[in-house]
């Protein structure tokens, strides 16, 4: 059976803000949508955390629910929480799964992998899935020549990925930090 995937998140982090976007598309296989309007970027916390996932949809809903345990356990310390999500996983032998998130606070900004790596952007822009380098090469360029805000550089480059992305619609969630 083929697994659930196709999507494009992304994180921008300027002046303060950081915006985590989402499409809605979820494909089966490289031919058919399945879904176009799936929620792929929620908040987390009391609404203090906001995080994006990719993958295997099976892997990245079971990722999302360890990590939110986590959170809870670590009073929503992000880079704690991340840190031991990452150590149990490559300590429980777990570290095969197809799933990635961006996670996000007030104060940071990480990719967390479904094989146990946390990895810190350079210079506050990230993204994931099959149209993420297509959305990240669009907000790397709106932020070195604009003055745009987060927000509408993210929804800029989610509109550009879009149209060059089969694996990725329109239907964006956007929330910010």
């Amino acid at each position: 059976m083929e697994q659930f995937r196709g999507t494009t998140i992304l994180a921008v982090k300027r002046n303060g803000k950081t915006v985590i976007a989402g499409d809605g598309q979820v494909t089966m296989g490289k031919e058919v949508i399945f879904k176009g309007n799936a929620r792929k970027v929620r908040r987390l916390y009391d609404d203090r955390v906001v995080v994006g996932f990719a993958g295997g949809t099976v892997d990245a809903f079971a990722m999302c629910e360890e990590f939110e345990k986590l959170l809870n356990k670590y009073s929503g310390s992000l880079m704690r929480s991340a840190v031991e999500y990452a150590k149990n996983i490559r300590a429980g032998g777990r570290a095969n799964s197809e799933a990635m998130m961006i996670i996000a606070d007030k104060d940071n900004l990480l990719i967390l992998s479904g094989i146990g790596d946390v990895i810190e952007p350079d210079d506050g822009i990230c993204a994931i899935g099959s149209g993420g380098n297509y959305a990240l090469s669009a907000a790397k360029a709106l932020m070195q020549n604009t003055d745009l805000s987060a927000r509408e550089i993210a929804i800029k480059s989610m509109n550009i990925a879009s149209d060059i992305c089969v694996f990725t619609n329109k239907n964006f969630v956007i929330e910010e930090v």
